[in-house]
């Protein structure tokens, strides 16, 4: 055998092909089209993944429209019903009633808005604008936003450098749908009478981490890196107390690498949760 048809054995058509050699279909090597073949290819790849892109936002916005536009004439109707809005419903049951329709239209919503989320992220069909965020406004937003929530549970959210907090570079809406998941898994997953404590630090690098903690019962360690896969569920004491499918942490995952930062997470049992989110500082 020869030492060009050895060589043709040894290596597969594409691999040459990739490398400045084509084989014909007789397998005898010879030179291709070069440095230009492989620009038309590339350009052709990028062609097609933008196309792909763009048939991905087609799909999440007419998914996104499609499912809220009914969602959001539910939730508002069954609202103006349990408030008795035009005159009282008559029967007690039905203002009860009423009021359960509009639960079940925000639950069914949220989990909307979260799927349509992943699905984003995990298509890098991001729309971010990262520019310098103020922490403590952010945190602050949160807190207001989830206090009906902790009163509800009987559990507090404790900042105690919150004036002193150091700005980060993220995205506005990105940053406040990290801290909304997090704090609102901490308080979900807290003891009544628990507190939630949420702190930062500027560490090594330039970046600042958030730590958000809780009092919960925790989970094994072993189940961590579970509770950052879709629809995943780590202990039973963390995700079968309260409700969810397991979402809001791998949101949180992406959302953060999609802004250059990270997320990891520290448990054991008995010690509570702690949500660790590093982004660059401001």
């Amino acid at each position: 055998m020869s030492q060009t048809a050895s060589a043709d054995a040894s290596f597969p058509a594409e691999e040459l092909a990739e490398s400045g050699v084509e084989v014909d279909s007789r397998g005898v090597q010879r030179p291709s089209e070069g440095p230009t073949a492989t620009f038309r290819r590339a350009a052709a790849r990028a062609r097609r993944k933008a196309a792909l892109d763009d048939q991905k936002r087609s799909f999440l916005r007419m998914v996104s429209h499609e499912l809220r536009t009914p969602l959001n004439a539910v939730i508002g109707f069954s609202e103006i019903l349990a408030s008795e809005l035009y005159g009282p419903l008559g029967s007690p049951q039905y203002k009860e009633y009423a009021k359960l329709v509009h639960e079940s239209g925000l639950k069914l919503l949220k989990l909307v808005n979260q799927i349509v989320e992943i699905a984003r992220l995990e298509g890098h069909v991001t729309d971010l604008d990262v520019a310098a965020e103020p922490l403590d406004e952010a945190v602050e937003d949160v807190m207001a936003q989830l206090r009906a929530e902790c009163e509800a549970r009987g559990v507090a959210l404790s900042a105690p450098d919150l004036v002193g907090m150091p700005g980060v570079l993220a995205d506005r809406r990105g940053l406040r749908t990290i801290l909304s998941n997090l704090m609102q898994n901490a308080v979900a997953h807290s003891p009544r009478d628990g507190v939630v404590t949420i702190e930062t630090e500027r560490v090594a690098g330039g970046m600042v981490e958030i730590s958000i903690r809780d009092q919960g019962e925790g989970v094994d360690a072993a189940d961590l890196p579970r509770l950052l896969r879709p629809f995943e569920q780590g202990g039973a004491s963390l995700t079968r107390t309260g409700e969810g499918v397991g979402l809001g942490l791998p949101i949180v995952d992406l959302l953060t690498r999609a802004m250059n930062g990270s997320l990891r997470l520290k448990s054991a049992p008995g010690q509570g949760l702690t949500a660790i989110v590093s982004l660059p500082g401001a």
